[in-house]
């Protein structure tokens, strides 16, 4: 019996997927003023491997690549209806069935208040439907995400140079998590 390998015309990359708290909506061209209000705050990116993200002419090619990548979404809280980050499905690898989630931020005032881990829940439930591994690339220097992923449950397994669109490779750390061993499926 020949085992069906999924492709990424089977999996919608940019579903809308919500919970009580958020709701990720596909990432569209008429959206980057409103995120680029969330992402001009130098602080978030500081310990981003490109800490230059909050000027306009940088964040424009990342928000160029998040669109090219038909993965992107905007994350809305639901309370308020404004755009409080982003985040992205890319890479994925129909040989190994896997995918990585990233490119993750959010404006400050989410911060310690469980944002985060709610965003990924949301999308690691909803792949795991289609892949049996998920990776993140976490730049070397951000122990913010470090700590967020490892939360998770993800696991460091390698480190190394990462060519972001548009931008130079910098250090990363690879995580990973296998969908046997995730624990909200």
């Amino acid at each position: 019996m020949k085992k069906e390998i999924k492709t990424s015309n089977t999996i919608h990359l940019q579903p809308s997927l919500e919970n009580d708290k958020i709701l990720l909506s596909p990432l569209l061209k008429e959206d980057f003023l409103s995120l680029y209000k969330v992402a001009s705050d130098p602080e978030i990116w500081e310990q981003h491997p490109n800490q230059n993200r909050w000027k306009k002419e940088i964040f424009e090619v990342f928000f160029n690549g998040a669109i090219e990548s038909k993965g992107a979404f905007k994350i809305l809280d639901k309370e308020t209806n404004q755009i409080i980050g982003s985040t992205r499905y890319y890479n994925f690898n129909p040989i190994e069935n896997s995918i990585c989630i990233g490119y993750t931020f959010f404006s400050k005032v989410c911060w310690g208040k469980g944002i985060n881990p709610k965003v990924k829940n949301l999308m690691l439930n909803y792949i795991f439907k289609y892949v049996t591994i998920v990776y993140f690339h976490v730049g070397s220097e951000n122990n913010r995400s470090q700590i967020a992923i490892e939360r998770l449950g993800a696991k460091k397994i390698d480190e190394k140079e990462i060519t972001y669109y548009g931008e130079k490779p910098k250090l990363n750390f690879i995580y990973k998590i296998d969908k046997s061993e995730w624990s909200n499926s």
